[in-house]
């Protein structure tokens, strides 16, 4: 998925969809964002802890994962909000029925089947 219309004004593609990510789902974690983009996961790390360091979002551990939200106490909270609904909503509906698709947005993640492994007996073939 393409998403780049932001990117001169936030100075990063990955940091866009970080946000956008963040934006309508509501949280997120480094691993999620990088597979929904398929974008390198160190890169989405660094801007979770550049967006995390000029408190634009917050973490939370749960387990062994660090989950991300937006930070309820940044002063432009609803600016930034109304900017990425804009942008969200700005982009073709191609790109809408892809999110839907995916399921991601929507928290639909499916696990992949386990490989069904046969176990012979010592001397069969």
């Amino acid at each position: 998925m393409k998403v780049d219309m932001l990117e001169p004004l936030l100075g990063s593609l990955v940091r866009e969809q970080v946000l956008l990510f963040i934006h309508v789902r509501g949280e997120g974690y480094a691993r999620e964002i990088s597979r929904y983009y398929e974008a390198p996961l160190d890169s989405v790390q660094k801007q979770l802890k550049r967006l995390e360091s000029g408190s634009v979002l917050t973490c939370e551990r749960k387990g062994r994962t660090l989950l991300y939200r937006f930070n309820k106490e940044y002063p432009f909270l609803t600016e930034l909000s109304r900017l990425l609904e804009r942008a969200n909503l700005s982009y073709s509906s191609d790109m809408k029925s892809n999110i839907t698709q995916r399921g991601c947005f929507r928290g639909n993640v499916k696990k992949r089947r386990k490989a069904r492994v046969v176990v012979k007996k010592y001397g069969e073939m």
